[in-house]
């Protein structure tokens, strides 16, 4: 996450309200086991260019096949972009994306490899039958130094690529606390959808907005009008955590981080089942 300075920081936690239906949906995704999802967070480096390399090792153990990875050159001197995309019955894109690159203080666990390490779990998650959408999962480089990776990737879409991307899932710093969303910079349905997957899955989520922190890689696509949403853990007693020598894996709360992957599991199954339809309740089942 881009901060600002401590002044610009304004926190307004209010609590996602869940929509109801007499309609029933039947999630079904896997999840991998909380000792897999700890053993990625830990195997982190401090260098960028290793951070890429892991997350490519990453993909193809979760089940990117070679041809479907990739790296999208950005800039002299910083990382590429490294992407999965699994093709889909549609060819209308959900785009899942993290940043990988860090801040130079502290370790940039939380801040991001939190979420960059848990694309390729996520992507696991979808199963191996074919999703309805096609999934676009994303480590951007260069976020602390002006979104420079996703600015990159969002203004070389094409137009009509552009239109295709019917949801911008981005996850930041994750595992400072219970799952928090940036409600004023996210999409109506997008927030709507995620409350009912967490009802229906009984995990926390709640609204914390963070408007005059600073930015993060959503607001690349924003300028596009591309539906999106940001996924964060930040609360006012944890910002000072981020770019500072105390960003190290013991700031994460274990329980908390496997409970922001497993909602969000089951979030992006339950958008490519009804992204685009009415939100009925979600009844689940999650499986190893």
């Amino acid at each position: 996450m881009r901060i600002g300075t401590a002044k610009n920081f304004v926190f307004c936690p209010v609590l996602l309200l869940c929509i109801t239906s007499t309609a029933v949906a039947q999630l079904s995704f896997r999840v991998l086991d909380r000792d897999v999802i700890e053993s990625r967070l830990k195997d982190f480096s401090r260098k960028n260019d290793q951070r890429e390399a892991i997350m490519k090792q990453l993909f193809l153990q979760s089940g990117c096949k070679p041809d479907q990875l990739a790296e999208q050159p950005v800039k002299r001197r910083v990382p590429p972009n490294v992407m999965c995309v699994v093709p889909g019955e549609s060819q209308d894109v959900i785009l899942v994306g993290a940043h990988y690159d860090h801040a130079d203080v502290g370790d940039g666990v939380v801040d991001n490899w939190s979420g960059a390490s848990l694309l390729p779990s996520l992507l696991y998650s979808l199963g191996t039958a074919t999703p309805h959408h096609t999934f676009a999962f994303v480590g951007f480089s260069g976020e602390e130094q002006g979104m420079l990776g996703s600015d990159y990737y969002a203004k070389h879409l094409t137009a009509e690529q552009r239109s295709r991307v019917v949801a911008m899932v981005n996850l930041d710093t994750l595992g400072l606390g219970p799952t928090e969303v940036w409600v004023t910079h996210s999409d109506d349905d997008l927030i709507r959808s995620i409350g009912l997957v967490a009802n229906a899955m009984k995990v926390p989520v709640s609204a914390m907005n963070v408007d005059q922190v600073g930015t993060t890689d959503s607001e690349s696509f924003a300028k596009f009008k591309i539906p999106r949403i940001t996924v964060h853990s930040v609360t006012q007693e944890t910002w000072r955590i981020l770019h500072s020598d105390k960003d190290k894996l013991s700031a994460i709360r274990m329980d908390d981080y496997y409970g922001s992957y497993r909602l969000l599991a089951g979030y992006l199954a339950y958008l490519d089942g009804h992204l685009g339809t009415p939100a009925p309740n979600a009844a689940v089942n999650n499986k190893p």
